[in-house]
């Protein structure tokens, strides 16, 4: 190999403690390599945004491109930390991550999408039921995401709010950012049959299953969305675990589908679920729980060191939920799983 060569690659990326391998090319971000060959590394916005892909480096260097501080400071950096998606290898590397299982990766695919039908469910959100190819059907784990490829080029991502077995269409749950490029088309301009392209699956939130502990379900606004899709996966595997949905929004009209919730505990004498409002006004008639929803949790969970945390929503609420579940209740940092609603202001601000 020439100096030339043993600079630019490509470079192995091992997985401790999987041992499972993969090639990066030159110049290529760890993350992006890691998807392109189906390993499961944990992941969320893909833009420096949000760490979800955060992970220690073992052996090896590697350079990162632009990122938020937050998602990765300089303490962690110098710790030996990185971010997958935007650390790009000059070595072969090994990095410790818990979360890479064989089966855990379904193919990323381009695929157009036709839009069925529009529903508005309250003042900023609406479902959007897309019609995906029938004879090549989406594979993807209940709480993954799809990317909308816009015409200049542009992505806009949507967890699918129906588990796999509910297609092989899309359910998406879209809150109107006013003035978003996307989202002000969808609630002003959309209509049905649109056709859209759309990328994926993507993302690492999906039931662990192979864990009996009991599960947190933490989710704000339209973070409920993968957390709809988890729960009617474990209704469909059978799965008996205790869950406990704590869903936060503002105003009670936040809670949007709270009516399919209170459905789905009459079937599923396991799931319970605990509304939280943080605004209520006087006439909202709010009687059940208030403050920031991720407080709830500790107020009935203390002691979290037995449970597995799911998190979707704002990053805010992500974030605090993490910090103060392992610092306060003792949750083991391997059994936070999150998906962490990063908007495009969240990615271009400090």
């Amino acid at each position: 190999m020439t100096v030339a060569e043993a600079l630019t690659g490509p470079f192995q990326v091992t997985v401790q403690p999987s041992g499972r391998s993969f090639q990066v090319d030159p110049g290529e971000a760890i993350l992006a390599a890691a998807i392109r060959q189906g390993i499961g590394l944990p992941y969320g916005c893909k833009d420096g945004a949000c760490g979800s892909c955060k992970c220690r480096k073992l052996e090896g260097q590697v350079t990162h491109g632009p990122h938020q501080s937050k998602a990765l400071n300089e303490q962690e950096e110098a710790a030996g930390y990185i971010l997958a998606c935007c650390g790009v290898p000059h070595s072969d590397v090994v990095l410790e991550s818990r979360q890479v299982t064989d089966e855990s990766a379904f193919p990323v695919r381009k695929m157009p999408s036709r839009v069925i039908s529009l529903e508005k469910k309250s003042h900023d959100v609406m479902v959007v039921k897309l019609q995906l190819p029938a004879n090549d059907t989406l594979r993807y784990h209940a709480g993954q995401y799809i990317e909308f490829i816009l015409r200049d080029g542009v992505r806009r991502s949507y967890s699918m709010a129906n588990a796999p077995h509910n297609g092989p269409g899309a359910e998406l749950h879209i809150r109107h950012m006013p003035g978003g490029k996307f989202t002000d088309h969808v609630f002003t301009a959309m209509k049905e049959k649109e056709i859209l392209r759309a990328e994926g699956p993507f993302g690492s939130f999906y039931l662990r299953e192979d864990s009996d502990k009991p599960m947190i379900l933490l989710a704000s606004g339209t973070g409920f969305a993968p957390i709809k899709a988890v729960i009617e996966h474990m209704q469909f595997k059978g799965i008996t675990r205790p869950a406990t949905l704590y869903w936060g929004g503002r105003r009670p009209a936040d809670l949007y589908m709270d009516d399919w919730v209170r459905a789905k505990l009459v079937e599923m004498p396991q799931l319970k679920y605990v509304p939280v409002i943080s605004n209520a006004l006087p006439e909202d008639d709010w009687t059940g729980r208030t403050g920031f929803v991720h407080r709830a949790v500790l107020e009935d969970f203390p002691d979290l060191s037995g449970h597995q945390v799911y998190a979707c929503g704002a990053p805010i609420v992500v974030d605090s939920a993490r910090a103060d579940y392992v610092a306060l209740g003792q949750l083991p940092p391997e059994e936070f799983y999150a998906d962490s609603f990063t908007t495009e202001a969240d990615k271009h601000k400090e």
